[in-house]
């Protein structure tokens, strides 16, 4: 995952079809054959597809181009062209691609994960059989193939989770991340450990039965003021969250800016786009097991009553179970506030 890569910038050409050909039969005791010039092949297609293996862009920071196959030409005694081989273009899901120069959306993969077929392949030229008349009985005609067409896309990456995990650097975004699901993103006591998204998998509840489920967390890294207009890392990150059906915010209680930090988050996503404020969200103080933090999860609390407000140590697992019921509700519940 350190090979991250959320845009790329790439070109896509469909191939040209294949010339047709002049021929004629050249059999014995057949002195005047006539036209069997074959048709020439249809170009391949450029084809997007979703793999859902795949969570990155990183496999297009390598390879910029991507061409279809031209299609053969025609032959001799009737025979077509084979067609090109298709260009296959594999991406993640969440993937959106863009024209380059219009940023006009083409395709969005976040809910649409069938196979795109971007561009058709040109059409192979006909053959001069094609072109035999009453009157021309050895046409020396022939079509060329259609040409294949080449565009410049800006392909991007949304990452798509269920809840995306939101705080300043250091805040233990990724603590719980490790805590809750099997993801093991790199932790440190230093700001912005996390340089990448990192997605991880809670399971609540029997997931084979109704009451149970499994819920996609997105720890995105860590935001600082002013990440709206470019400072630290939070604004390469931002879009990663427009997605999600939820945010919790992580507030590091041992840290002296506990009471401004939600203030300051919010106005940083209001920044970036307002419908991320509009999200349902959760509040939780975190690292209680240090001391001083009773008093300020107390002065949390007050502070944003109209909030729900909840507290764990990663450490010692407070609260750790009683937020995984809440994440639970939270991506059940539809159109009210958490």
């Amino acid at each position: 995952m350190e090979k991250f890569a959320d845009e790329a910038i790439i070109e896509v050409s469909s191939g040209s079809g294949g010339n047709g050909c002049i021929g004629f039969r050249r059999e014995k005791f057949v002195p005047k054959g006539g036209p069997a010039g074959g048709d020439g092949g249809r170009g391949g297609d450029v084809i997007f597809t979703v793999r859902r293996n795949l969570r990155t862009l990183a496999h297009l920071r390598y390879k910029h181009t991507f061409k279809a196959e031209n299609g053969h030409d025609g032959e001799g005694s009737g025979r077509y062209g084979r067609n090109g081989t298709d260009v296959i273009i594999p991406l993640p899901p969440g993937s959106v691609i863009r024209e380059a120069e219009t940023d006009m959306v083409i395709r969005d993969f976040s809910d649409k994960l069938d196979d795109f077929v971007y561009l058709k392949g040109g059409n192979g030229g006909w053959g001069n059989i094609h072109f035999k008349t009453a009157v021309n009985q050895a046409p020396r005609k022939a079509l060329p193939g259609k040409p294949g067409q080449t565009v410049q896309l800006k392909v991007e990456l949304q990452i798509m989770a269920d809840i995306g995990l939101v705080g300043f650097p250091n805040a233990g975004k990724s603590s719980l991340l490790d805590r809750f699901t099997n993801a093991r993103p790199k932790i440190a006591a230093y700001p912005f450990t996390t340089k990448i998204p990192n997605l991880g998998v809670l399971s609540v509840g029997n997931t084979s039965d109704e009451g149970g489920r499994d819920i996609i967390l997105a720890d995105i890294p860590g935001l600082i003021e002013g990440a709206s207009r470019g400072a630290g890392l939070g604004i390469r990150f931002l879009k990663h969250i427009s997605r999600t059906a939820a945010l919790v915010f992580l507030i590091d209680l041992s840290d002296d800016n506990y009471l401004t930090a939600f203030d300051i988050l919010q106005q940083e996503l209001a920044a970036f786009s307002p419908e991320l404020v509009q999200k349902k969200r959760l509040l939780v103080g975190t690292k209680t097991d240090l001391p001083e933090t009773g008093e300020r999860l107390a002065e949390l609390t007050a502070k944003y009553s109209g909030e729900k407000v909840r507290s764990i140590s990663v450490f010692s697992g407070e609260g750790i179970k009683e937020l995984a019921e809440d994440l639970l509700r939270l991506t059940e519940t539809t159109g009210e506030q958490a």
